[in-house]
């Protein structure tokens, strides 16, 4: 997730990892400096994205809490409290991006600290303003109250995966019948495309655009009554239910959202963002 984040903003960072080389390449292709120390990079930026290990956050908050002038973090299983918590007086961001960040077409789900919480530290409106800006050069950046984060990540974060199969499925499928797998690739994605965008258009009213383009009997609508008893909805019942329901505790939560490849006890990694 850091190198897509850094390639949609495609300028150049202070980065850290825990010795892989990810960091020194990321650097080499955008520009840049990768750092000796997470405490080094919080020293000298104004912003501190969080890529690391959820499981790793109160490690690195030892490491870089006193240095960082404001956070956000991109860990998936940390609750807005728990990293407000974890980063005391300073202020902080929950924003949960998806890979398509990279081409600037990313969804961000954005959370904020309840204002109930005794956690929450009063965050001035023109540095949210600022962080909220930079992210929204990535994609669209949608507000969800912290207690639907895990549920709303669990349709955006994991989206990508689940688009992509079902255009592998549609793609199988066309082979079978002697689509040449390059153009059905095409005609799938393209579709996909264009159909998000038409939904817009019409509000997000799914059944109003089915209803464009099923005729009574038609060859749209025996496709859909096939999709509907291979059961297709409660596949998706199952998957949002697996992600959210399937999860660890928060605090073993494995690195899904890492910048790189670490143990317990590698130096977890940290990226810039924002002017030093």
């Amino acid at each position: 997730m850091a190198r897509a984040l850094a390639r949609g903003w495609g300028e150049p960072v202070l980065c850290t990892d825990s010795g892989s080389g990810r960091a020194e390449a990321l650097a080499r292709e955008l520009g840049g400096e990768a750092l000796a120390s997470n405490r080094e990079l919080a020293e000298r930026c104004e912003l501190v994205v969080l890529c690391h290990k959820p499981a790793q956050l109160e490690a690195v908050a030892g490491e870089i809490g006193q240095a960082a002038r404001a956070v956000a973090s991109v860990l998936g299983g940390v609750s807005a409290a728990r990293l407000q918590r974890a980063y005391p007086g300073t202020p902080t961001f929950q924003l949960i991006p998806n890979t398509p960040v990279e081409v600037r077409r990313g969804v961000i789900c954005y959370a904020r600290v309840a204002a109930e919480d005794p956690a929450r530290v009063e965050i001035d409106p023109a540095l949210e303003a600022r962080v909220l800006e930079r992210f929204a050069v990535l994609g669209e950046v949608v507000e969800v109250p912290d207690r639907l984060l895990d549920a709303a990540t669990s349709l955006s974060g994991v989206g990508p995966a689940y688009e992509a199969l079902l255009v592998e499925a549609q793609v199988d499928a066309a082979v079978r019948r002697g689509v040449p797998a390059a153009l059905a690739a095409r005609l799938a994605c393209a579709t996909l495309s264009g159909t998000a965008a038409l939904l817009q258009r019409r509000g997000f009213d799914t059944l109003a655009v089915r209803r464009e383009v099923t005729s009574p009997g038609g060859s749209t609508a025996r496709g859909l009554a096939a999709l509907e008893r291979a059961g297709v909805r409660a596949a998706f019942q199952d998957a949002i239910d697996a992600v959210i329901d399937g999860a660890a505790p928060p605090a073993a939560v494995p690195g899904a959202l890492a910048a790189r490849d670490a143990g317990p006890a590698a130096r977890p990694s940290a990226l810039r963002a924002g002017g030093s």
